[in-house]
């Protein structure tokens, strides 16, 4: 069934419960790529029980499924891609906690041929306090799902990077097994981990969650210019533009302005960019 328009705009999930503990925040670390050195004490407390620290962007796998109700939207998942992700930061990312998540629908965007934009966002709350502890906000990009009639204007403007060479350049390999360990943390999809499947959605093998690659740029933030203390990212946001092949080194620059650090990132061996428009707010 097509996208239904204005339908979609009512679409909205009830908060259901979620939760998660020490074991769960040392796997998603892991799924980004920290700890590989185990003699790096920087990085050891995403890992390791002792002295545990929450990257912020766990915020996109710990309530997997709470948006929105899929079936509702009318969108052919074989055709989706991640289009952006944003996460604003109420408090400290906590490293264990029993959380209510719910999402509804903000906007959708008829490209025609090109495809559908629709907009979502999922609010995280403490299930005994009700304090909010992060809202999430993206776009899902459906290839085939153009032409249901929506506007084609209106979603919101991507953040400007400077045009200045960067302030600086960090890069991160990335293992050929990382897309199935990162998918452990939530999303199962088969175009990260099934040959087949990544062949006919048009990719020639398995690619990297986008929201993996996002966790990366996180990383490259807290490493860089917080210190690598999670209570200093008070929201983190980007743009997808190509997916990245696990086993690829992601490649990061940065510019610092202010309490705003502006990033994208691009694949090192093949001189894609992967990522635009990164913008990461410091407090």
């Amino acid at each position: 069934m097509p996208i239904q328009y204005p339908e979609i705009l009512s679409l909205k999930s009830d908060p259901q419960p979620y939760k998660w503990g020490d074991r769960e925040t040392m796997l998603y670390a892991l799924g980004i790529g920290l700890g590989a050195d185990p003699m790096n004490e920087t990085e050891l407390p995403f890992v390791y029980e002792s002295g545990l620290k929450a990257v912020p962007t766990m915020a996109t796998v710990v309530a997997w499924g709470a948006g929105p109700p899929a079936a509702g939207m009318g969108i052919n998942y074989l055709m989706v891609v991640h289009g952006e992700q944003k996460v604003e930061f109420h408090k400290t990312f906590p490293t264990e906690a029993e959380i209510t998540a719910e999402g509804r629908i903000l906007g959708a965007y008829d490209k025609g041929e090109k495809g559908a934009v629709i907009y979502t966002e999922t609010v995280l709350k403490d299930a005994r306090s009700g304090e909010k502890i992060a809202t999430l906000t993206g776009s899902t990009f459906a290839r085939g799902d153009g032409g249901f009639g929506g506007p084609s204007e209106g979603a919101p403007e991507p953040h400007e990077v400077p045009t200045r060479a960067p302030d600086k350049t960090v890069e991160f390999s990335t293992r050929p097994d990382q897309a199935l360990i990162y998918r452990l943390s939530g999303d199962r999809n088969p175009l990260h981990s099934d040959p087949k499947i990544a062949k006919m959605a048009g990719f020639p093998r398995p690619i990297l969650h986008g929201l993996c690659t996002y966790g990366v740029t996180c990383r490259a933030v807290l490493q860089e210019y917080a210190d690598f203390d999670p209570a200093k990212i008070k929201s983190h946001q980007v743009r997808f533009s190509s997916p990245v092949f696990p086993g690829e080194t992601i490649v990061v620059d940065l510019w610092k302005d202010g309490d705003v650090v502006s990033f994208e990132a691009r694949v090192k061996e093949r001189g894609v960019t992967v990522v635009k428009n990164g913008k990461t707010r410091l407090g």
